[in-house]
């Protein structure tokens, strides 16, 4: 799991039909080697710019979706809502 800042969201005006109905964000990732890195994620929970985020990506992330042949490679899974062991 990788912890994240959401910073956007994505607007897709043709998106594959299996991803209607998902929100696509753009999630920052916070501490570690990756800090920094942007990466596109579907959103599970329901969060919002600025939440704290975790992020599955891969097999767990299609897990998430309940397809393991959805194209996503990224998935936001909770909302952290304690910040209290980042660092910017």
């Amino acid at each position: 799991m990788i912890t994240a800042k959401l910073v956007g969201s994505i607007w897709a005006t043709r998106k594959a039909e299996v991803l209607n109905g998902y929100k696509l964000m753009l999630v920052e990732v916070v501490g570690g080697k990756e800090s920094g890195k942007r990466m596109v994620a579907a959103d599970v929970v329901g969060a919002g710019v600025d939440d704290r985020v975790l992020v599955t990506t891969g097999g767990s992330a299609r897990k998430m979706l309940g397809d393991d042949n959805i194209p996503v490679d990224a998935a936001i899974v909770g909302i952290i809502d304690e910040d209290c062991c980042f660092e910017e």
